[in-house]
C-alpha cells in the first residue's frame, strides 16, 4: 500500500460513516468516522508513513493525531498493510446494495432511505416505485406528501434517462443499419434524421430516409435486417422496427424530388418546423414534408401542385429568405441562429487535443503511441494529461511520478516532428477549490486542466466557489468537464455557469467541452452562455485508449448546438496562436 494518498483512505471512511448510518450506528460513532475522513483528507503527508502504521504493531502515532481514535487507528493501519478494512466489508454485506441507487435520489439521505428500508422493507428503487403508487408510504414517518411526490418525480426523471440512448451508442447503430439500407438494390440516397441528426446528447429513437426505386421491397428488406427483434410497421412507404440494442427504428421512403422537404421535416424539432411554418405564411405560402407551396396549405397531407422548393433543405431555407440553418442549430422557436452555419466548428477544424491519458495513470496508451495517433489525426499539438494524486481510483501521480513522468515526455517531445508534445495534467480540483498540486509543480507543466473528480453533490453556492477558484488560478489553462456530470447516471455539479463563464472570461481559462458521450460536459444550453460571457472553449476527447479520440464527432455536435465558431475553440487554433495562449493565457493570443 506503500504511496497511496490519504483521499483514497478518506473516502473509505466516509462510505464506512455513509453504511453505518444506513445501518442505524449510535450517531456519535458516525460522527467520530466521519471527522476521521475530513483528517485524512487535510493531511499534507502520506497517513501510511505515521510510525505503527504500516507494522500494526504500535498505534499510539496514529492515535495520537487528532481526531482518531484506537479503533479507527486500526483500522487505518489494517488499510496501509493490505488494502482492505474488514469492517467496511462486513458493513457493505449486511446493506443492501439497492439502498445506495435510493440515496442517489435527491434529496434522500441515510436518515430517509433507513426509515424505507426499516419501516416498509423498501431496498431498491423498484421497490420504492411500487410502494408509492400502492400508498404503503402514507404514514411512515418523515414522508409527507410533499416528500412522496418528489420521489416519485425524481425516480420518473430517472426512468426517463434510462429509456433514452447516449448519442454515442446511437450514431453508430444508426450509421450501421443506414449502411446495411444503402446497400440494398434499388436504394439512391439514405440519410440520418431526428434529434440524431440535430445531435441530442440522448435519443429517443432513430430516424432515417431513404429514396428507393421500390418502396415496399425496401421496406420489407428492412424488417429482416439483422438485429430486429420486432416489427411494427411495414408498408409501401414506411417501415418501423425494435431493435436488440433496445431502440425503435423508423425508415420513411421518400421520392428524390420531396427529399430536402422530408429531410427538413423529419429533422425537426417540432417549433424549428413550426417556426418554419409561420415563416411561409407570412410569405403567402405553405410548408409540409412534401415541399414548400403557393398559396395556403388545403389540410393535411396537402401536396398538390408544383413546389416552389422541395428537392434540397437549402432551396427551402434560400425561398423563405434564410440561410442554411444547420440542424444542430433547430432547436426552439427562433430562426435566427446566434452564428452563421458555416462558421461552426467542425471536426476538420481541429488541429489539438489538450486532455489525454496515458498508461501512467489509467489510460491504456505508451506516450509514443499517443504521438503516433496524434500525427495520423492531422494534429500540431497533443498534450499528456495524466490524473493527479488525488484519483486513487485512476492511478493518479504522486509529485515525484509526476516530475519523472513529466520528463520522459520532454525527452520524447525533443525527439518528435510533425507534432508538439506537451507535459500536462489532469489535475483534481478539491472540494474546497484547492488544486491537488502545489504551484511550484503546476508551474512546471506545460499544460494544467483542472477538473473535479469527487465531491460532485455539493450545494450549487459550493460549486461554484470551488470552480471559481480553479478558473481564477493562474496556472490553469482549461477547467475540465466542469460539472462532473455522466448522462443518465449521475447529475454532477450545478454551478452558477454565468459566474464561471465570466471569470474564464476575465482570466482566459478555456472552458472545455469533454467529447465523451458520457460526458458532453459542458453542455450546450452551457456553450452558449459561455460564449455570450466572452469565454474561450476547449473540445478534448479525455482519450484513455485509441479508440476514443473517434468521441470527438459528439464533442463538435454539442458544441455546434451550443453555436460555438471555430475560431472561439482553442483546439482549432494554428500552432502559434495555441501556443502563445497556453504561455500566457491573460489574452495576448486571443488579441492576435
Amino acid at each position: 500500500m506503500t504511496g497511496r494518498p490519504n483521499e483514497e483512505a478518506a473516502s473509505l471512511f466516509a462510505e464506512m460513516a455513509l453504511l453505518m448510518e444506513l445501518s442505524g450506528a449510535d450517531r456519535f460513532r458516525v460522527l467520530a468516522v466521519a471527522r476521521v475522513a475530513r483528517v485524512l483528507e487535510a493531511m499534507p503527508t502520506d497517513i501510511c508513513d505515521v510510525p505503527g502504521a504500516r507494522s500494526g504493531e504500535d498505534l499510539s502515532a496514529l492515535v495520537a493525531l487528532e481526531g482518531i481514535g484506537e479503533s479507527s487507528a486500526r483500522r487505518i493501519a489494517e488499510w496501509c498493510r493490505t488494502g482492505r478494512i474488514t469492517d467496511l466489508e462486513q458493513l457493505r454485506e449486511g446493506i443492501p446494495p439497492g439502498l445506495i441507487a435510493i440515496l442517489d435520489l435527491p434529496g434522500v439521505g441515510p436518515a430517509l432511505a433507513r426509515s424505507l428500508w426499516q419501516n416498509a422493507g423498501i431496498v431498491d428503487l423498484d421497490g420504492l416505485e411500487k410502494a408509492i403508487a400502492d400508498g404503503r408510504l402514507e404514514g411512515i414517518p418523515r414522508l409527507g406528501a410533499k416528500t412522496i411526490e418528489n420521489l416519485r418525480q425524481a425516480i420518473a426523471e430517472r426512468r426517463r434517462g434510462a429509456e433514452r440512448m447516449r448519442l454515442g451508442r446511437a450514431l453508430p447503430i444508426a450509421e450501421s443499419i443506414a449502411a446495411q439500407v444503402r446497400a440494398l438494390d434499388g436504394v439512391d440516397r439514405v440519410e440520418i434524421a431526428g434529434s440524431l441528426r440535430r445531435g441530442a446528447e440522448t435519443i429517443g429513437d432513430i430516424d432515417l430516409l431513404c429514396v428507393a426505386e421500390d418502396g415496399p421491397a425496401v421496406a420489407r428488406a428492412f424488417v429482416t435486417l439483422d438485429g430486429v427483434s420486432r416489427v411494427l410497421a411495414e408498408g409501401s412507404t414506411r417501415a418501423s422496427v425494435m431493435r436488440d440494442e433496445g431502440i425503435q427504428v423508423d425508415l420513411r421512403i421518400v421520392p428524390a424530388r420531396a427529399f430536402g422537404a422530408a429531410l427538413l421535416y423529419f429533422t425537426g424539432s417540432k417549433q424549428h418546423n413550426i417556426a418554419l411554418r409561420q415563416r411561409a405564411i407570412d410569405r403567402g405560402m405553405h410548408l409540409n414534408e412534401y415541399g414548400l407551396f403557393k398559396g395556403p396549405s388545403r389540410g393535411a397531407g396537402d401536396a398538390q401542385g408544383r413546389p416552389v422548393a422541395a428537392a434540397t433543405e437549402e432551396a427551402i431555407y434560400g425561398k423563405l429568405d434564410l440561410p442554411w440553418i444547420a440542424p444542430e442549430l433547430r432547436e426552439g422557436e427562433t430562426i435566427a441562429p446566434p452564428v452563421p452555419s458555416d462558421t461552426l466548428v467542425t471536426v476538420e477544424d481541429i488541429r489539438a487535443d489538450l486532455h489525454v491519458h496515458s498508461t501512467a495513470s489509467d489510460g491504456s496508451m505508451e506516450v509514443e503511441e499517443i504521438i503516433r495517433l496524434a500525427r495520423a489525426r492531422g494534429f500540431h499539438s497533443i498534450a499528456v494529461t495524466d490524473h493527479s494524486r488525488s484519483s486513487v481510483q485512476a492511478n493518479g501521480l504522486d509529485v515525484d511520478r509526476l516530475h519523472v513522468h513529466a520528463a520522459r515526455i520532454r525527452a520524447l517531445a525533443a525527439q518528435c516532428r510533425g507534432v508538439r508534445l506537451l507535459a500536462g495534467s489532469e489535475v483534481d480540483i478539491l472540494a474546497d477549490g484547492r488544486l491537488d498540486y502545489d504551484d511550484r509543480t503546476l508551474g512546471g507543466l506545460d499544460l494544467v486542466v483542472a477538473s473535479p473528480h469527487a465531491a460532485l453533490r455539493q450545494s450549487p453556492d459550493s460549486a461554484t466557489a470551488r470552480l471559481l477558484c480553479a478558473v481564477r488560478h493562474p496556472r490553469v489553462h482549461i477547467l475540465g468537464h466542469p460539472t462532473g456530470r455522466l448522462i443518465g447516471r449521475r447529475r454532477g455539479l450545478e454551478p452558477d455557469i454565468r459566474a464561471i463563464a465570466a471569470a474564464a472570461a476575465a482570466t482566459g481559462t478555456a472552458l472545455e467541452v469533454n467529447a465523451n458521450s458520457l460526458r458532453l460536459d459542458l453542455r450546450d444550453a452551457h456553450i452558449r452562455i459561455a460564449l455570450d460571457a466572452g469565454a474561450l472553449i476547449a473540445i478534448n476527447t479525455d482519450a484513455h485508449a485509441p479508440e476514443q479520440f473517434d468521441q470527438l464527432r459528439y464533442g463538435i455536435l454539442t458544441a455546434r448546438r451550443g453555436g460555438l465558431p471555430a475560431d472561439r475553440c482553442v483546439n482549432a487554433w494554428p500552432a502559434r496562436r495555441l501556443h502563445a495562449w497556453l504561455k500566457d493565457k491573460s489574452g495576448e493570443a486571443r488579441r492576435a
